[in-house]
């Protein structure tokens, strides 16, 4: 049967995958300096005879797998490939030999994952009919994010992908589970930085200054209310300052302006827009009011990531099929933001989960720190999965 070929072949190739992880894991580069990344990658498909183009969105990698027969039934897989500006901690052989740069997100797995799955595909090519498109895609970690780059360079079209599957590492998942939702899944993310100006001066005369740190106060607390009291309660939403700071104050001195800078997520493309505008009014007409002025700069980040309802329940169903209904898990939604967003707004999309967490081990570190790692016995279950779910996809299509 297909499923025990795919299973006997993952963990065939279970010992190379790992191999490729670690020198991954020790060779880190940062979103769009993915030079070594982008040529390791296109060296690893050389060596199958995968055909590929190397250098779309400059450093990511495109590879197509044809079936047995020729077919226009087309079905993506994707990956990240960059990494983070931390410090790694672990004291592993594979540390990270770029110092201040690290694989704290997992791309690393994502990336040996999908070439081990890729190696899967290939011994199998004379099995299916259709093509399999591999997109090794950079700079996730940054906007305006490589998946966007990749999309306006064509990496959706000749051949065009009916759907697009990827994965993403998740440590409170134990290893041998996935988990995923259908529907809205990861919110849009969008970067805010405001300057509010007013006129600084002594600290004890405030009747002669327009203080920026009070204008500032409540345009906060009235731009939260934009959230809990014009957008929907069915609508996810999220708005926080991180940073504020202001230029030339002191414990008696008002400075002469204030500089925030957020971020604001949703789960509503329409919402989204709407909300810059209110924000952006509210903002500017509180420090008119106030005697000040605010500029109030919107960067437009990623969208809302939406797994495509129909495809999402096959994939649990598929996935269920191939590891047991007791290690697919429901989650819940996220509103962390990922540029995989940017396919699913272009086609029927799926991004699941993959449990990497194993306490026994004392692999339990979020990502996005420095003390992140993974239990390696997920590589044989994300190559074969992903392999397994590219197949049915086909087979589906018929």
């Amino acid at each position: 049967m297909l499923k025990e070929k795919i299973q006997r072949l993952a963990h065939q190739f279970h010992k190379d995958t790992i191999g490729i992880r670690r020198h991954l894991h020790q060779h880190p580069e940062l979103s769009f300096q993915e030079t070594e990344t982008g040529r390791y990658i296109a060296g690893q498909l050389k060596a199958m005879g995968i055909p590929h183009e190397h250098g779309v969105a400059e450093n990511g990698v495109v590879g197509l797998i044809h079936g047995r027969n020729g077919s226009d039934k087309v079905v993506a897989l994707r990956a990240d490939i960059d990494a983070l500006p931390i410090t790694e901690a672990n004291e592993v052989p594979y540390k990270s030999r770029n110092e201040g740069i690290m694989h704290a997100c997992g791309h690393d797995v994502h990336t040996s994952s999908l070439l081990g799955a890729a190696r899967i595909l290939n011994e199998l090519r004379e099995e299916f009919d259709g093509t399999i498109k591999l997109i090794f895609q950079p700079a996730e970690e940054r906007l305006p994010g490589g998946a966007s780059i990749m999309i306006k360079e064509g990496v959706l079209e000749n051949p065009k992908p009916r759907s697009i599957f990827g994965q993403h590492v998740h440590p409170p998942l134990e290893v041998g589970k996935i988990g995923m939702r259908p529907g809205m899944y990861m919110a849009s993310a969008d970067e805010l930085y405001m300057t509010v100006t007013g006129k600084g001066g002594h600290g004890a005369l405030p009747h002669d200054c327009i203080d920026p740190i009070v204008i500032t106060s409540h345009i906060i607390t009235a731009m939260q209310q934009v959230v809990s009291r014009n957008s929907s309660p069915t609508i996810p939403t999220v708005l926080t300052f991180g940073h504020i700071a202001s230029t030339g104050g002191a414990t008696n001195v008002i400075p002469n302006e204030v500089k925030l800078q957020g971020t604001f997520r949703t789960m509503n493309e329409d919402w989204r827009f709407d909300a810059h505008q209110r924000m952006k009014r509210l903002a500017e007409s509180i420090a008119e009011g106030m005697g000040g002025s605010c500029d109030l700069r919107i960067e437009v980040g990623y969208p809302t990531l939406i797994n495509h309802d129909e495809l999402t329940h096959k994939v649990r169903q598929w996935s269920e099929e191939y590891l047991g209904k007791e290690n697919v898990i429901e989650l819940p939604i996220r509103m962390t933001a990922e540029d995989f967003a940017y396919y699913s707004q272009e086609m029927p999309a799926c991004f699941y989960r993959l449990g990497t967490g194993n306490p026994a081990k004392g692999i339990t570190s979020p990502i996005h720190t420095n003390t992140f790692d993974v239990d390696e016995d997920c590589l044989a279950l994300s190559t074969g999965l992903m392999a397994w779910l590219a197949l049915k996809e086909l087979e589906h299509n018929n």
